[in-house]
């Protein structure tokens, strides 16, 4: 059964419940079954078949939900584009998917007109919106209105779709180099959603609520598809705002939320407010645990649970609902996966062993497909009939999975392999660091020395010589930073994760602090906010 098939399912059963909430509104199952047939009959009118591809640049907004319904009704594959692309980012994504038509936001439309020239496999162009005003002679490219897409005119039927045909592409979060689009099947993207389900405890009462964007799979599978595979309530917002996150969880009724990145540290150093109180929250679920969970569930009212996933293998490690946590593990490998530990020869590793985290499935596609149009790429990630992951970590004795951070975030300083991560986890300690990220840089005695990227918490001070007695006291000697440099914010992805390339691509500035010249001009320069 395709997606929108199980709409369909959903509103026979059961079409005055809700399944969408969002700033514009409620709708329910029956509300977006009638709005997606809409939009599919108008996309078919425009050609859209079988294998089609259409790209989506967009806003968290119901009618971004609905075309998802409606491009998997006609068999076609559903492209959402990060919305921060711009220039060059942009382009690539499109020549990557070949996508021919892109529906747009008005206030996003711009930056599509201004990489045009890079795309002749671009025809057509839907604008949400009327702020956009366009070159009509330009390249011969033809813009539509999505006002006028919607339409009555039933399209001929479709074949029922095949669960591992293609529904989404979604592309991986690019903090390290170009993203790749991950494709997704309809069995991908419904089983992610019903395990979801199954180890979070969801039921149809409960509402899932996300701040993430929909070209995330925090958004489209873990809550707008789980909530449609067990007949619950999806609550999407616009973005994440630390000053609006209470007021949007209350007014949504949420009962369950995700976090992921810096939002829980972003909320935990808010002051206190007796919204943070006020709602129906039972549980959420993200990734990375802080350490002050405890003292979260005493302020907030409910429990935290890690899980550990990727865009292009799903999720196979959830913490357990029940019981205490095992400290420091991101949960247990679940009955659907197989996950090991890999050594650099390909060989797997004993039990405690640190190395790279490997999965596979033990039913077919609830992994992607494949990486699209990247063959070398996709057969690199499969090699051994394991997929292979890029993340390090370790396995214990009761399948119980403890993530040690990227494989390529490793910094080798002195014949040392260092974790980024466990850098990161030390600094980030100290009461005065809001953010920290860690990366290698050269070394003149060959090699790499740390480099620390802080970012200080609102209302306090912090200086360079503090922080690297503070480390001094806590780490191994060849993981105390040599460099330490203080930015008022860290670049990031738009599902905050840290845009690590972007920190290597600086290089040294003048207020880049050298822990082995004290005697430098800017030694002990402070950072504040």
């Amino acid at each position: 059964m395709g997606l929108a098939e199980l709409l369909v399912q959903r509103a026979q059963e059961d079409p005055s419940r809700v399944f969408l909430r969002t700033g514009e509104g409620a709708y329910t199952y029956a509300d977006m079954a009638r709005r997606s047939r809409r939009l599919a009959n108008g996309l078919a009118l425009l050609g859209v078949r079988s294998a089609s591809s259409v790209a989506l640049f967009m806003t968290n907004c119901v009618d971004e939900v609905a075309l998802f319904f409606a491009i998997a009704e006609l068999g076609a594959v559903a492209i959402p584009l990060n919305t921060a692309l711009r220039g060059s980012s942009l382009s690539h994504t499109l020549r990557l998917t070949r996508c021919p038509i892109v529906i747009a936001d008005d206030s996003l439309a711009g930056e599509l007109d201004a990489v045009l020239d890079d795309l002749s496999d671009l025809h057509e162009i839907i604008v949400r919106g009327d702020s956009f005003k366009h070159d009509p002679a330009r390249r011969g490219l033809r813009y539509s209105s999505f006002d006028a897409l919607a339409s009555d005119h039933v399209h001929d039927p479709m074949p029922e779709a095949d669960d591992l045909d293609a529904a989404m592409m979604l592309f991986t979060s690019g903090t390290t180099g170009p993203s790749k689009a991950c494709v997704l099947s309809h069995r991908y993207l419904q089983r992610q959603g019903q395990l979801h389900v199954k180890y979070l405890g969801i039921t149809g009462a409960d509402v899932l609520y996300t701040p993430f964007p929909l070209f995330h799979i925090d958004a489209v599978t873990l809550t707008l598809v789980a909530a449609l595979t067990i007949g619950a309530t999806a609550a999407i917002g616009t973005r994440f705002s630390a000053s609006r996150f209470w007021e949007e969880v209350v007014d949504f009724d949420a009962t369950i939320f995700n976090f992921m990145g810096a939002t829980l540290t972003i909320l935990w150093k808010q002051s206190p407010s007796p919204l943070e109180r006020q709602h129906r929250v039972r549980l959420a679920w993200g990734v990375p645990m802080p350490e002050w969970h405890r003292e979260w569930r005493e302020r907030f009212g409910f429990r935290l649970y890690e899980v550990y996933g990727l865009t292009d293998a799903g999720v196979p490690v959830y913490e357990p609902l029940a019981g205490e946590r095992r400290p420091g593990s991101c949960g247990r490998v679940i009955d659907e996966f197989d996950v090991a530990i890999g050594g650099d020869d390909g060989d797997l590793l004993s039990v405690g062993d640190v190395g790279e985290i490997l999965i596979r499935p033990r039913e077919a596609g609830t992994v992607m497909s494949e990486y699209f149009a990247m063959p070398v790429e996709t057969l690199e990630a499969f090699r051994g009939l394991w997929f292979h992951t890029g993340d390090l970590g370790r396995l214990d004795e009761d399948g119980y999975l403890y993530f040690l951070g990227r494989k390529k975030d490793s910094i080798r300083r002195r014949g040392e392999n260092i974790s980024a991560f466990e850098v990161e986890q030390i600094v980030v300690s100290h009461p005065a660091v809001f953010e920290v990220a860690a990366i290698g840089v050269p070394s003149e005695l060959t090699e790499e020395d740390v480099k620390v990227y802080v970012v200080v918490r609102p209302g306090q001070e912090l200086s360079a010589p503090e922080l690297l007695a503070y480390c001094e006291e806590r780490a191994a000697s060849y993981m105390v930073p040599r460099y330490i440099e203080f930015l008022p914010e860290l670049p990031k992805t738009p599902t905050l994760k840290v845009e690590k390339f972007r920190l290597r691509a600086m290089g040294p500035t003048a207020a880049t602090w050298d822990a082995a010249s004290l005697s430098d001009s800017i030694a002990g320069k402070k950072g504040s906010l």
